[in-house]
């Protein structure tokens, strides 16, 4: 049976351009930067972290339908990976400088929450 060994919560923000999927990967990348896996194979023993471990990530952006999940699961560096988007995250007004990227003066944040399960 799986049981959770880490649980963590990053913020991700994507000021230029509106991508929904770039502030999700930034909120993967806070939350891991977070975190310290060591016990993995300190404490527990596995050596094989790839297969031995099973991440899950739910991201909560304004638009999940446009999350690309595989961008999201690179941000990973073990584990099997599954990626769910769920509605939430925030926009917000921001700047418009169009040689940004900036399609809009908005500013789009997520929220990642990562599971990590052995």
């Amino acid at each position: 049976m799986e049981k959770r060994y880490v649980l963590e919560f990053g913020l991700g923000l994507d000021l230029h351009g509106q991508d929904v999927t770039e502030a999700a990967a930034k909120a993967v990348k806070d939350a891991v930067s977070k975190s310290c896996l060591c016990g993995l194979q300190e404490v527990l023993g596995l050596d094989d972290l790839d297969n031995d471990v099973r991440i899950r990530v739910t991201v909560a952006v304004s638009r999940p339908e446009e999350i690309d999940a595989e961008r999201i699961a690179a941000c990973l560096p073990v584990g099997k990976i599954t990626v769910s988007a769920v509605k939430g995250g925030m926009t917000v007004s921001g700047m418009y400088f169009p040689k940004f990227g900036d399609s809009d003066a908005s500013v789009e944040a997520a929220i990642a929450f990562i599971e990590v399960l052995v």
